[in-house]
């Protein structure tokens, strides 16, 4: 059967096939590569990672820079921390997206389309930082570990996704028979819409988990007590740390410093790639979970019918 199918493929359609298959085998590799390079650098000896010996594989290997994250105990605070703000967050942000989408894609929801409009806008135009920061103030949710669930709670780009799967995909039969047996809103958005909604549901948990367990931004401007700091704001300090290292060497004229500095920034080079394994784990394990409903998920509203 692939015999006969290959045969009635024209000239022109093997080519770009194979031309095909070659760019996307060269772009396969432009993203793995950077990946197996921090894993090997993250086992290898600083050094030869700094003398550019390490290319693929690890050279000198060694575990001390998981040793040294054992021992650092604002990593792992960091750690628990972005697990709570990220489930904790990602469940509330489902929780108000999906509903949300739900009522608009209703075409009964008076004002849906005035409403649609506003959240349209928020996607080109916001007030700012200085007033989200002096509301968030006002509120007194500064440095508390509310603030960075609320800020982001609500992403319009995946309210108008969700809307799309609701009005595209659920049939309106469906919403007929249950009215047609007694079921209110409430009862059809939780025992019938939600369970068909499991590719969407997967898309937005990982947009949105994805966004949060990356997300440092909103910590460095809303939090002061590293105690709620997250994984982010430790790896940022460990790459500003190198960077000063380096700079400092680059300044320095006396050989014992620079022998010194130049340990520092060896040990905090090695720290920095396992930090950067040990922080993308997570994501990279969930990964594979979802992709089944993440296929479906990215194609809603690609094709009208």
């Amino acid at each position: 059967m692939q015999k006969k199918k290959a045969s009635r493929l024209s000239r022109g359609d093997r080519v770009f096939l194979f031309v095909n298959k070659i760019v996307l085998v060269i772009v396969f590799i432009m993203f793995l590569y950077p990946l197996l390079f921090v894993i090997s650098a993250s086992v290898s000896d600083p050094e030869m990672v700094n003398a550019g010996k390490v290319i693929l594989l690890p050279r000198g290997f060694t575990l001390d820079g998981y040793r040294r994250i054992l021992d650092f105990s604002d990593i792992w605070r960091g750690y628990l921390n972005t697990l709570y703000y990220t489930i904790v967050g990602t469940v509330l942000n489902l929780a108000f997206t999906i509903p949300c989408a739900y009522a608009i894609s209703r075409k009964e929801m008076a004002g849906r389309n005035i409403v649609m409009l506003i959240i349209m806008i928020t996607m080109y135009f916001s007030g700012g930082l200085i007033p989200i920061y002096l509301n968030l103030k006002s509120f007194g949710l500064l440095d508390t570990w509310y603030v960075l669930l609320i800020t982001g709670l609500v992403s319009a780009y995946n309210v108008v996704v969700s809307r799309t799967f609701f009005a595209s995909t659920i049939p309106l039969e469906l919403y007929d028979a249950a009215y047609i047996d007694g079921a209110g809103d409430w009862t059809t958005f939780i025992r019938i819409v939600l369970p068909l909604s499991k590719p969407i549901l997967a898309v937005m948990a990982l947009y949105y988990g994805v966004a949060r367990w990356n997300s440092y931004f909103d910590a460095m401007v809303y939090l002061r007590d590293r105690a709620k700091y997250p994984l982010q704001m430790y790896l940022r300090e460990v790459l500003i740390q190198t960077k000063m290292v380096a700079d400092s060497m680059t300044q320095s004229m006396d050989p014992e410093a620079v022998k010194e500095l130049n340990r520092q920034a060896n040990e905090a080079n090695l720290i920095k790639y396992c930090v950067i394994i040990v922080s993308t784990a997570p994501m990279m394990a969930i990964y594979p979970w979802l992709q089944r409903f993440f296929g479906k998920g990215v194609m809603i509203g690609s094709v009208k019918g």
